[in-house]
């Protein structure tokens, strides 16, 4: 008799926790539908519209890119010339001293020695400043260049007629399709280049 109540009020405490799980599941299911109404939907049957925009189009056209391009090519090239001089320099002092060095006394040999070794010390620190100014000075010029692009991108879709606008670099993309009807590089390119000359 006692064992036939312990069962059914388990069974009474087992149904009313069921009871309670199952109310709380429909409360989550509700508050996930309202939350997922308060997303923006597409309107019933609208399609999403995509477009994309050639980075090496962009790249090729964008009077902008080219010149700040260019500027950065030259100066990276000075800076390489001007370390290949004073490399230059420091193996004609090298064979001038290698030279010299049979008539020179071991003191003065030392002196030399260690006189060049700081001269090449002192070139390797001026090499590793330059280079780290050279990839300073690209980062900031990668990231104007991606900061104009969002801003013309923004501003070519004012209107919100595309929902994404991907970037398209041939070779280096997750993209592995793109229909040329999509592509919308050339009204960027202008509005980019419009930009720049304001």
């Amino acid at each position: 008799m006692y064992t036939r109540q312990l069962f059914v009020k388990n069974g009474l405490f087992l149904a009313a926790v069921a009871g309670v799980f199952a109310s709380c599941q429909q409360a989550n299911q509700k508050n996930a539908a309202a939350n997922n109404s308060s997303v923006q939907q597409p309107a019933s049957g609208a399609v999403l519209k995509l477009a994309y925009v050639d980075i090496d189009s962009l790249e090729a056209h964008y009077d902008y890119f080219k010149e700040k391009k260019a500027a950065l090519e030259k100066e990276k090239e000075q800076a390489q010339n001007e370390i290949s001089a004073r490399e230059r320099q420091l193996q004609n002092e090298l064979q001038v001293l290698q030279q010299k060095a049979p008539t020179m006394t071991q003191a003065e040999g030392e002196a030399a020695q260690m006189g060049l070794q700081k001269k090449a010390q002192q070139h390797e620190q001026n090499r590793q400043n330059l280079y780290a100014q050279l990839q300073t000075k690209e980062a900031q010029f990668n990231e104007d260049l991606q900061k104009r692009l969002d801003e013309s991108v923004k501003k070519f879709n004012a209107d919100n007629r595309y929902a994404f606008i991907f970037s398209y670099r041939s070779g280096a993309t997750n993209i592995l399709y793109k229909d040329e009807a999509y592509n919308v590089t050339t009204e960027v390119i202008k509005e980019l280049n419009a930009a720049a000359k304001k």
